[in-house]
Parts: C-alpha cells; structure tokens; sequence
C-alpha cells in the first residue's frame, strides 16, 4: 500500500483549555502502514465497519502538542487520541483505581489489543447520571476491569472530542500466557447493559515486534 503523509496540525486544539492544574494529557497518534514496533495479527469488526487493512502498528506519544518536529507521521492512515479526566467515576473510584495504575511497557507483556469503539446517539442523549447508572451501577465496568488488574494494563484515550471516527480507543497489554484472560475480560465486558449502546467496534491484535 501506498503511504501518505498525514498531517496531525489539529491534535492539540482541542486540549488548550484544559486547567493548568490537570494531569498533562497524553496524546496518542496510532500509525497504521507497513512498519511499526507492532505487528498486525488481525483486524476484526466487532460491530459495525472495520478498518482497512495494514500489517503494522506504531503508537505515537506527545503532551499538550506534538513534539518538536512532528509535522506528520508517515502512515496509511491514523487513529488519535488522548487521555483526559475520569468519567462516571466516584471519589472512591477514583482513590480505587490510583492504587491500581496501568503498568504499561512490561518486557513480558509483547501481546496488545487496541479496541476503537464508537457509541450510539441514544448513549450520548442520555444524561450524564443516566450513563453513569449503565455505565457501572449496572455493567460494573470499572469493577471488571479491575478484577484483571495487573495482568491486563489498559489505557483510555478520548477520540470524540478531536473529531475521530471513534468515541474512544482502548489499548491493553498483557503476556501471551495471559491471553485467555483477556479474552475473558472482553467476553464480560461485551455481556453488559453498555455494550448495547456500541455501534461500532473493532479489535486488532498485535505482537510487539521491537521495543
């Protein structure tokens, strides 16, 4: 496939209001193209379009803006995202989930997932107490994820807010011996109240080839 150059201007518009207070987001460019520290096993449609076809993954961080000399990123094409605030999160939650942060970067973790999904208009016309009753009153989702924890680290990138095609973009890690877990979490995870609201969903598996 031929690459393209793509301009990744845009990626910080949206985090400038962020308060100088906050934790500086981290901002993710995934750059699929025929090289990358990721190799592609499979792309598959969970729900919905899936994505065109690529044999590599390379995962791109930044801060607030793209590092110095970033004018694009050679690639087929790119997902973006960034971490943010946690939401529909209590306090407690909160304080639970610190004392459990993702350990990403594990030599024994070579396996990773990233999942891109998108929701419905009705989950988004929902009130933000409304989701949050879905979201862990009744799917548990913070708790699932938690009954995984170390084996499986995961980290939540926000997409909607940059304009992507995705609401979000789940990325996980974890060691081959560990795969029938993961499989286990995402079977969970898919069973629940929330997951009717998915419309689109795809998950590509990868092996990390370099570090």
């Amino acid at each position: 496939m031929r690459c393209v150059v793509v301009c990744l201007v845009r990626t910080g518009v949206v985090l400038r209001a962020m308060r100088s207070r906050m934790a500086a987001p981290v901002l993710a460019v995934f750059a699929f193209g025929s090289e990358g520290s990721f190799r592609i096993d499979s792309i598959r449609a969970v729900s919905g379009a899936s994505l065109p076809a690529a044999s590599h993954l390379q995962v791109h961080h930044g801060t607030h803006a793209l590092p110095a000399g970033w004018s694009g990123v050679q690639a087929d094409y790119v997902l973006r995202g960034s971490t943010g605030h946690l939401r529909y999160v209590t306090d407690a939650e909160k304080q639970t989930l610190a004392k459990a942060p993702p350990v990403l970067g594990r030599p024994e973790a070579t396996r990773a997932s990233l999942i891109p999904i998108r929701k419905s208009d009705a989950w988004w016309e929902l009130a933000q107490d409304e989701r949050r009753a879905i979201f862990e009153e009744r799917s548990r989702h913070i708790a699932i994820g938690l009954e995984y924890v170390p084996a499986i680290s995961r980290r939540l990138y926000q997409a909607r807010e940059l304009g992507e095609p995705f609401d979000f973009l789940t990325w996980f890690e974890y060691a081959p011996s560990d795969a029938s877990r993961f499989a286990a979490l995402l079977q969970a995870l898919r069973a629940t109240e929330e997951w009717r609201y998915v419309e689109r969903e795809v998950q590509l598996d990868l092996t990390r080839v370099s570090r």
